[in-house]
């Protein structure tokens, strides 16, 4: 009896340690095991590249190498058990390989017994070169790092990963799903020895799936435009500008520029504030610009017709408020096509006075100013427009929104709506993805196209001689260099501050189609608060605007003798 106790005590003992351990303890040793036996995430989550509409590479991860020391293990190959190695005798060996002095090697190992992060960011040849040496407690680690071959060019829209490879910005950051290759950490396991263990691997988990997120954007016209806003922007010392150019009938943008904007390899050094797409997400009030808009209301709503004059007297008064041209200027009795040219604010307001201010702001709610465009560019923003009591209640805002103030949108909105006036009248969609390309079989993943109607093409087609005519009357530089008819309209529009216009700041733009006769692409381009004399559209804008016109008629080939795209 007294043996069969003592033998049963060790397995009582045992009992009520396998209980505390599984019952007990079970979910904080189960937590534990995953984490020493998963890799890091970071080693194994790879990530598709972005590519323009050439194929250029825009993003993708290149391998590199880090080197980790450990010298409580150094030993050299063929050293007796036990014998240890000095920090002088393994940094003798390793500088001419790490193109290091010995010296600094020496001074960054010594200190810190184990888990030392040595050298990063080297080539995958320059890690094999280290790890040949097969000095022990030296650990060579492979890792992805995200390159941006074009630098700022494209950070805007691409964005870019932090330290950690966390996605930050841009579409790096809303189509993490889309550029993740595959978690691979779920389907391995490290033995006891460290050794990597597949499981529940599917068939085919580890071949590269060969895809990549192909953009609409064109780098080489990408280029142009970002060239032509960074003189603009340096020459007229101005706060911030953007370059759109987008394909009117399936909404394809093909650039999109923008300033200031930053490098995403060395993101640290850029302000927060520059990560953000300004011409997506913030409003401004478009100005003259807006004009043409509105004349396509106006001739659906049967306030004029192709042959309509106005009699502008320099003033106009509304309510208590009196409007006037830029600087006071009397053009008389105009046409359509010379009040687009004369940028008439008076004729403007006469013009959509006529219209009940009700029906008036149905059609601008028609236009979906007040809706988040649906786009693919993250951060996009809803436009404002008065609510109907108050825009029924005073006249006054009618008056202002009739030349493009006092209401509110995004550039991108202003360049959709425009868009809808090129293509005959409808409202496509702005987006920057071609979807998931596949190398291999040269197939790409796209949405569905989508467009509404807003506009009739009858209409349309009329404001859209009525802007080549302006165009020509005004001899721009558009019309006198280009051998090819190109319809556009400028842009001066006042920044509210402080409840009150800043006559000293502004926001110059120029908005154009071409070709005319069919149109396919709409350029818009902004430059905010520029500074000196004479700060127009006309001044500012419209140079960056023909600079890359020159771009695309070069680039896609329009045939000045047909107008039309090649």
């Amino acid at each position: 009896m007294l043996v069969f106790l003592l033998l049963l005590l060790p397995v009582l003992g045992l009992a009520g340690r396998l209980f505390w351990l599984q019952l007990m303890q079970g979910d904080v040793l189960a937590q534990q095991a995953r984490s020493r036996q998963i890799p890091s995430a970071q080693s194994f989550a790879m990530r598709r590249p972005i590519v323009d509409r050439q194929g250029e590479m825009l993003a993708w991860d290149e391998m590199r190498a880090r080197i980790w020391a450990h010298p409580v293990y150094f030993q050299f190959p063929g050293d007796r058990d036990g014998q240890q190695r000095s920090v002088a005798e393994v940094s003798q060996r390793l500088a001419p390989v790490l193109n290091l002095l010995p010296t600094e090697l020496e001074r960054r190992l010594l200190g810190q017994a184990s888990g030392i992060r040595l050298l990063e960011h080297l080539s995958l040849e320059k890690g094999e070169s280290v790890k040949a040496l097969g000095i022990s407690g030296i650990d060579v680690e492979v890792y992805p790092q995200r390159r941006y071959p074009q630098g700022e060019l494209f950070a805007n829209v691409v964005g870019f990963l932090n330290l950690e490879r966390q996605p930050q910005a841009g579409l790096e950051l809303s189509r993490n799903a889309q550029l993740l290759k595959g978690e691979r950490s779920p389907w391995l396991l490290h033995s006891g020895d460290r050794v990597v263990l597949p499981i529940h691997l599917p068939m085919g988990a580890i071949q590269d799936d060969a895809m990549q997120l192909q953009l609409s954007l064109d780098t080489r016209l990408q280029r142009a435009a970002h060239t032509a806003l960074s003189a603009a922007m340096e020459e007229w010392q101005a706060t911030r500008g953007a370059v759109m150019v987008m394909d009117v009938h399936n909404g394809e943008l093909l650039a999109l520029a923008s300033q200031p904007s930053y490098d995403p390899s060395r993101f640290w050094q850029a302000q927060p504030r520059q990560f953000r797409e300004w011409s997506v997400e913030d409003l401004y009030e478009p100005g003259s610009t807006f004009k043409p808009i509105n004349l396509v209301i106006a001739l659906e709503e049967g306030l004029i017709h192709g042959n309509s004059t106005v009699q502008d007297t320099g003033s106009v008064d509304v309510g208590s408020w009196k409007i006037r041209n830029n600087q006071g200027a009397v053009h008389g009795v105009i046409t359509m096509p010379q009040l687009l040219q004369v940028s008439s604010n008076v004729g403007m307001v006469k013009t959509m006075l006529r219209l009940p201010r009700e029906r008036y702001w149905q059609r601008l709610r028609k236009l979906e100013i007040e809706q988040v465009p649906d786009t693919d560019l993250p951060g996009a923003t809803a436009g404002r427009l008065k609510s109907s009591q108050t825009f029924r209640s005073h006249p006054i805002h009618a008056a202002t929104v009739s030349f493009g103030q006092g209401i509110a949108l995004t550039p991108l909105k202003l360049l959709q709506l425009h868009a809808a006036l090129a293509n005959g009248g409808w409202l496509v969609r702005p987006h920057v993805v071609r979807g998931l390309h596949n190398v291999d079989t040269m197939q790409t993943a796209t949405r569905p196209p989508w467009r509404k109607r807003i506009f009739q093409e009858a209409s349309t087609a009329t404001v859209r001689n009525w802007m080549e005519a302006a165009t020509t009357l005004a001899q721009v530089p558009v019309a006198r260099i280009h051998p090819y008819p190109a319809a556009g309209k400028t842009g001066t529009s006042q920044k509210a501050r402080h409840g009150r216009y800043d006559p000293e700041a502004v926001v110059t733009s120029f908005v154009a189609y071409l070709p005319t006769e069919h149109p396919r692409f709409v350029v818009l381009v902004l430059v905010d608060e520029p500074r000196g004399e004479e700060t127009y559209g006309s001044t500012v804008a419209l140079p960056v605007a023909y600079r890359v016109i020159d771009s695309i008629v070069v680039l896609d080939n329009l045939l000045p003798a047909h107008g039309a795209a090649g």
